[in-house]
């Protein structure tokens, strides 16, 4: 009898690596439900865990505090979102000291988004590091750290086009950057597509895929309308119908991206990076999916440190 598995599922199939995002809290509430989620997922063993950084350095403080109780109580390996908005450059690289004192060895390098809002011009700060690239360098030049960068596999919003968007990757690449970590996509041909226009510009460094489990399909296309993502009318028909019935849409939310994930993985990407929204069960079950299962030590570790 033959099996209804695909055999790329079982055999042959070389180990996922998995890293996830998550938001600095705003209340004690949000506080209590963002360390419930790392302690559920740091057991699966993340290559790196991110935490990002608000508008304008919003969230300076408690992005700081964040990463600081990552280093202080848990085994996971945290890297810091940091911007190159309304700070200048000595603001930006006493923050990359702090980091560097607090034990961190990874910094996902970003431009930013301006301080007024969606759909305005960015301007940069006038002392400041204008762009990703400059901000890059600044890191490198501060210390040994893994700096991480954005990807656009349908390109940024304020691009002119996609292959003016890949030559400034590469010059986050020249400046020094190690990683890339796309925004959220879900056509996973778009990604392909995008992998192979990087490598064709001549850029090796590892590109990771941004996976966006949808459990509010509302609240996911104002995401894409803003990073410029774009939604698939199949996606939209898997969630109609289901305004009211949050049970169902987080059943269909699992197997959407478990169905993406494993496509991805059976067509050799190595690496999925998970914007979780600090919530753990969703991303769990689509790890647990993909074989990943929790490690003992890793497990007894983080009972004793959360």
């Amino acid at each position: 009898m033959t099996s209804p598995i695909r055999p790329s599922r079982e055999l042959g199939r070389a180990p996922v690596r998995v890293s996830f995002e998550f938001f600095p809290p705003k209340t004690e509430e949000m506080e209590r439900t963002l360390w419930a989620s790392i302690a559920r997922l740091a057991p699966l063993g993340p290559s790196f865990v991110s935490v990002t950084y608000g508008a304008g350095g919003s969230t300076r403080e408690r992005t700081h505090a964040t990463v600081e109780r990552l280093v202080r109580e848990t085994a996971l390996a945290p890297a810091a979102h940091l911007t190159c908005v309304a700070a200048s450059r000595g603001e930006i690289d006493d923050v990359i000291r702090e980091y560097a004192a607090a034990g961190v060895r990874h910094i996902v390098a970003l431009r930013g988004d301006p301080t007024t809002g969606v759909g305005t011009s960015y301007e940069p700060h006038p002392d400041g590091y204008a762009h990703a690239c400059d901000l890059v360098a600044g890191i490198r030049r501060l210390g040994d750290f893994e700096v991480s960068v954005s990807a656009y596999p349908e390109k940024h919003p304020e691009s002119e086009s996609l292959a003016a968007d890949i030559d400034f990757l590469k010059r986050k690449v020249d400046a020094g950057a190690t990683r890339a970590i796309t925004q959220f996509f879900f056509e996973n041909d778009v990604f392909f597509r995008y992998l192979d226009a990087v490598r064709a510009a001549g850029i090796d460094i590892p590109i990771i895929p941004g996976i966006l489990p949808v459990t509010n399909f509302k609240q996911a296309s104002n995401f894409a309308a803003r990073t410029g993502a774009s939604v698939p009318s199949w996606l939209l028909k898997r969630f109609e119908g289901l305004d009211d019935d949050a049970e169902t849409r987080k059943l269909i939310a699992a197997a959407v991206a478990a169905e993406q994930v494993t496509d991805l993985v059976d067509r050799g990407v190595p690496d999925i990076h998970f914007y979780t929204l600090n919530r753990a069960d969703l991303v769990y079950a689509i790890c647990h999916l993909m074989g990943l299962r929790p490690r003992a030590e890793e497990a007894a570790a983080q009972r004793l440190a959360v």
